[in-house]
């Protein structure tokens, strides 16, 4: 059975995804939205979370570092270690590196593209970085999904962005809640990101949403919560 998941993200008003962009406002600012933001992340419950590759690539700050010389690597599945608590890659082109096996305090681990090389796969390997390849052109995000409650015993996962991976979840009709905190903020700029990017063909027809719950916070945000299902 496939982990719960929950899309957390933080936004404005007109439904942007970049904080750094928002307007300012007399009622708070980007460190106090941040902080409501990571205690709405702890009462979530969630023994991982996921994102994709632009945010883990800042958050990991690693640099390629290859193994000199790359033996035999396991593919599909590499579990180099179980642990309470994980931080997720979404990385088809393997592009992110690590500094070590954690993020954050919590085990890493990568989602990969088939033809990501083995000298990457090493390279996390050496890292203690465990890694599920996907067997097919694309990656089967429920088959994932259930490998990673399988292999690593993960039942909630918080997904956070960025707007394609976020996206890909819902396309997928993967997602079970969608959390929301909308700050008293405005982006307004042609072409910003949205918190969701389903590509051109969008969401429409492909789920629902029905609202579960509406909670006013302190410095203006407003905490939305629905249960999505899928169309």
């Amino acid at each position: 059975m496939k982990p719960y998941v929950v899309c957390l993200m933080e936004t404005s008003l007109d439904g942007r995804l970049h904080p750094s962009r928002f307007t300012a406002s007399p009622q708070g600012g980007r460190s106090d939205w941040g902080r409501l933001y990571e205690q709405i992340h702890a009462t979530l419950n969630a023994d991982a979370w996921l994102v994709g590759r632009v945010t883990m690539a800042e958050m990991a700050k690693g640099v390629p570092h290859p193994p000199a010389e790359v033996g035999a690597v396991a593919r599909p599945l590499h579990v180099a270690a179980r642990a309470a608590s994980y931080a997720i890659a979404l990385d088809p082109a393997g592009k992110v590196h690590f500094r070590g096996a954690e993020v954050g305090g919590d085990h890493a681990i990568a989602l990969l593209g088939r033809d990501v090389p083995d000298s990457h796969l090493g390279e996390l390997a050496a890292d203690g970085v465990s890694y599920i390849v996907a067997e097919g052109d694309e990656i089967d995000l429920a088959a994932t999904l259930d490998i990673l409650a399988r292999e690593f015993g993960i039942k909630r996962l918080a997904l956070e962005g960025g707007a394609r991976a976020n996206g890909a979840f819902f396309a997928a009709g993967l997602v079970d809640e969608f959390s929301v905190l909308i700050a008293p903020a405005l982006d307004a700029r042609p072409g910003s990101e949205a918190i969701v990017d389903a590509g051109p063909e969008g969401l429409a027809g492909k789920v629902s949403l029905s609202l579960l719950a509406a909670e006013t916070l302190d410095h203006g945000v407003v905490h939305l919560r629905y249960a999505v299902t899928p169309v």
